[in-house]
C-alpha cells in the first residue's frame, strides 16, 4: 500500500468488517468492506479499478477448522481473480508463497524451477497455497489473464499486528519462549522489500511467470542469536532433535483442540523443519530489479515495532 501511494497510485483496500485497521491509519486510501468468500462483494470492490494486487490469505500453521482456510485461500482466490477478469482489470499481481515450491535435498537454495511434489507438501496452509497457485495458473492460461505471481519467503518487519507465525518467532524469542531450537533454516526478508518487489512485479513482471521475493538464508539458531543481540540479551539454547519435538508437538496440537488457540509447535511444522527452507531471488533480481537489505535490518525493525506497540516490555 505504502509503495503504491509513494508511486502516485490511488489505492482502494478491501477489508473484512471486523479487520484490525491499524496499518491503514494516516493513509489516504479508499476502504471497501467485503469478504473473499462473498463473490458479489468482490465484484463491487474491483469495479472501477485498473489493477489488482491480491495479497490476502489465511496465514496460520494450525486451524481448528481447515475447511475455512481452503475456502479463503483457494475458493476466495478464484472468486477475486474471476471478479477482476469480469471487470476488465488490466494487470494482476497474485501473492503466492515459497511454500508452493520444492526444496533441494542438499540444502542449496531452491528457485522457481525447483520441482515440487504436491503429495509431500505438509500443512493446510502450504497445501491451500499450492492449490491456489495451481488454480491461478490455470485461470491465467484459460482466460489469458495479465497476471504475475510473486512468491515471498519469510517476511519480517514492522506492522505485524496479529502477529503472523513468522512474527511470533521474533516475539517469542524476545519474551524468552525459545529456550531450544531445531536444525532448520529460513529465508528472511524485510517486509518492505517484499512490498517493493510486488510493485516491481507489477511494472516489469511477465504474465504467467512467478518470482521469488526473498532475502538472506539463515539457520534458525542464527536468527535467534541475532534477535538476542538486538535485544541486548545472551541466552544459551538447547538443540532438540526432531524425533524429540514430534511427540511434544502432538501434545500441543491435542491441547489446542480444547483451548482453540494456535499451538506453539505442530506436527506439520516440525516435519517441515527437517529441511533447510533456503531460496534464491536471482530471477527477481535479474528480471525485476529486485533488491533486499540484510536480514538483520528486518529483525531490528521487527523488534523495534513490537516494542513501540507494547507487545512486550
Amino acid at each position: 500500500m505504502r509503495c503504491l501511494l509513494a508511486a502516485g497510485h490511488e489505492v482502494r483496500v478491501l477489508v473484512r468488517p471486523q479487520s484490525d485497521r491499524r496499518n491503514l491509519e494516516n493513509f489516504s486510501v479508499e476502504v471497501f468492506e467485503g469478504d473473499l468468500r462473498n463473490h458479489q462483494s468482490l465484484k463491487d470492490a474491483v469495479r472501477g479499478c485498473d489493477n489488482l494486487f491480491h495479497v490476502a490469505a489465511d496465514y496460520r500453521l494450525w486451524v481448528p477448522d481447515p475447511a475455512t482456510m481452503y475456502e479463503i485461500n483457494v475458493n476466495g482466490t478464484r472468486n477475486l481473480i474471476l471478479a477482476a477478469h469480469e471487470s476488465g482489470i488490466q494487470r494482476i499481481v497474485y501473492t503466492s508463497s515459497v511454500a508452493t515450491l520444492g526444496l533441494n535435498i542438499d540444502g542449496s537454495p531452491a528457485d522457481e524451477e525447483t520441482p515440487s511434489d504436491s503429495a509431500r507438501i505438509l500443512g493446510h496452509y502450504k497445501r491451500s497455497k499450492y492449490q491456489a497457485e495451481q488454480l491461478v495458473k490455470q485461470l491465467t492460461d484459460d482466460h489469458r489473464l495479465p497476471l504475475v505471481i510473486v512468491n515471498p519467503s519469510t517476511p519480517i518487519g514492522p506492522g505485524d499486528v496479529r502477529p503472523t507465525p513468522t512474527g511470533r518467532i521474533v516475539l517469542d524469542t524476545l519474551m524468552g519462549r525459545m529456550p531450544a531450537y531445531v536444525n532448520t533454516g529460513l529465508n528472511i526478508a524485510h517486509v518492505d522489500d517484499i512490498a517493493q518487489g510486488h510493485l516491481l512485479a507489477f511494472l516489469h513482471g511477465k504474465p504467467g511467470e512467478r518470482y521469488i521475493l526473498g532475502g538472506d538464508n539463515m539457520t534458525l539458531l542464527q536468527i535467534l542469536q541475532i534477535i538476542d543481540a538486538i535485544s541486548g540479551t545472551q541466552k544459551k539454547r538447547v538443540n532438540i532433535p526432531i524425533s524429540v519435538m514430534l511427540p511434544m508437538a502432538w501434545f500441543m496440537e491435542k491441547a489446542a483442540t480444547f483451548t482453540r488457540t494456535e499451538p506453539r509447535a505442530t506436527l506439520d511444522s516440525i516435519h517441515m523443519a527437517k529441511k533447510l527452507m533456503f531460496f534464491s531471488s536471482a530471477k527477481a533480481k535479474r528480471e525485476l530489479g529486485y533488491q533486499h537489505r540484510p536480514a538483520v535490518e528486518a529483525l531490528e525493525d521487527a523488534v523495534k515495532w513490537f516494542k513501540m506497540n507494547n507487545y512486550y516490555n
